[in-house]
């Protein structure tokens, strides 16, 4: 398990601005957390270079891009080996259906959040990406009617570690 880097609450201020909007200007940065334009750029750094800020991403519309149907694929493969695994979430990650996949615990090996044009388009690809794979032994469907972002991923509050 990754180690959690201690942050204060200037830290956690600049997180939750970068988070809203990463492509604030570090001078408009500085000017609502309080502290100097060149203390900003320092901190913002020092969390990119401990790992806490991982990158910068443009999220984009997949209704808008032809993409407006998205389901969840709950995916069993059988044998659960290696080998065997490694290939097909290569495979499934190159996929451009393909948004997020998750390896999980339980009876489902994984979880395959996909964006596609329609149902014809999800038949297509559950037939031909998965099912027709050999190490694939049952897929699920469930399609998603709505999606919500959920807020910012901050550190527990001291009241909640101690608890």
């Amino acid at each position: 398990m990754a180690e959690s880097v201690v942050l204060d609450p200037v830290d956690l201020h600049l997180l939750r601005l970068l988070q809203n909007d990463a492509r604030t200007t570090y001078r408009d940065l500085a000017a609502q957390v309080g502290v100097a334009p060149s203390t900003c750029l320092d901190r913002v750094t020092r969390l990119r270079r401990c790992g806490v800020i991982l990158g910068h991403r443009l999220q984009l519309d997949p209704a808008k891009l032809g993409r407006g149907l998205q389901a969840l694929l709950s995916v069993q493969v059988r044998p659960h080996r290696r080998e065997l695994v490694g290939p097909f979430v290569e495979r499934i990650r190159a996929l451009p259906e393909s948004l997020t996949v998750f390896h999980l615990t339980g009876p489902d090996d994984y979880l395959v959040h996909v964006a596609v044009a329609d149902m014809a388009d999800l038949q297509r690809l559950v037939l031909d990406e998965f099912t027709a794979r050999r190490e694939v032994a049952r897929v699920e469907t469930r399609l998603i009617f709505q999606q919500w972002d959920c807020g910012p991923v901050m550190p527990p509050s001291p009241s909640a570690q101690s608890a």
